[in-house]
């Protein structure tokens, strides 16, 4: 594990370590020592190698069940792995591949979704190769809360018909946090505090005939890999909050126009 200050900085560190574990290891144990800060996306460290750009590559061993197979190379396929040797033992599969350590970001649950629970991953460092191209992190969106306040069962019923909700009905919020998971790639947002209007014409209805989805429980692990390029993991004692790193809508619009003019 190395930590370096980030220059300009005083109150920001650059952490690099050998992939997501020790990584959640420390962040857990920070936590539970009672620091409170804010994560960004993990990435990988580039290499400039005779003036090519190179990425590490990780040698990783999958042992799954027959049935499963070609779910688990359709999906390490996707995320730029090459299937390097196939070996049979009895009524499993044992999977070898060569691929960027930035494809095995969050796979380990997908990978466990797959195969049932069944399957088993370990991976080493290989070696540094040419840069393999862009790799998509997530095809999903985020929910995020348009407003400071608290959750009301009234605003939570309108913004789980938008996607999987985070949070449930009394949980302080704030402006630009992260409050559920959006089935496309755009984000949205949301105002999980709106209250039902009173009218003279009929009264509110009582918010106990609004039946709410259970909101999805992510672990540290899986809020690391949910991160998207634009937001952060605030890690507090008692809380795992995902934030944008621009909490202003309006800011976060300029901020994402002015990167597709420099991007042309």
């Amino acid at each position: 594990m190395r930590v370096t200050e980030l220059e300009g900085s005083t109150d920001a560190f650059n952490v690099a370590g050998r992939g997501e574990m020790s990584l959640s290891i420390l962040i857990e144990t920070m936590r539970r020592e009672g620091y409170e800060f804010q994560v960004s996306p993990p990435r990988v460290l580039y290499q400039m190698i005779d003036g090519k750009k190179c990425e590490p590559i990780e040698r990783l061993v999958c042992d799954v069940p027959q049935d499963y197979v070609g779910a688990v190379i359709e999906k390490l396929g996707s995320r730029k792995g090459d299937l390097a040797e196939m070996t049979p033992i009895g009524s499993r599969m044992k999977l070898e591949f060569l691929i960027p350590a930035r494809g095995l970001f969050g796979y380990r649950n997908e990978f466990l979704t797959d195969t049932k629970g069944e399957g088993i991953m370990a991976s080493v460092f290989d070696s540094y190769a040419p840069y393999k191209g862009e790799l998509a992190r997530r095809n999903t969106g985020s929910l995020v809360a348009s407003e400071t306040g608290t959750s009301i069962t009234y605003g939570l019923f309108n913004a789980q018909e938008r996607g999987v909700l985070f949070i449930g009905a009394g949980v302080d919020v704030y402006e630009g946090m992260v409050v559920g998971q959006s089935p496309k790639q755009e984000d949205i947002t949301v105002n999980v505090c709106k209250k039902k209007q009173l009218t003279n014409m009929r009264a509110s209805g009582s918010d106990d005939a609004l039946r709410l989805v259970p909101p999805k429980q992510m672990s540290l692990e899986q809020c690391l890999e949910f991160l998207a390029d634009d937001e952060l993991l605030e890690v507090t004692p008692k809380n795992l909050r995902i934030r944008k790193t621009i909490l202003n809508k309006e800011l976060r619009m300029k901020a994402t126009h002015g990167n597709k003019k420099v991007l042309q």
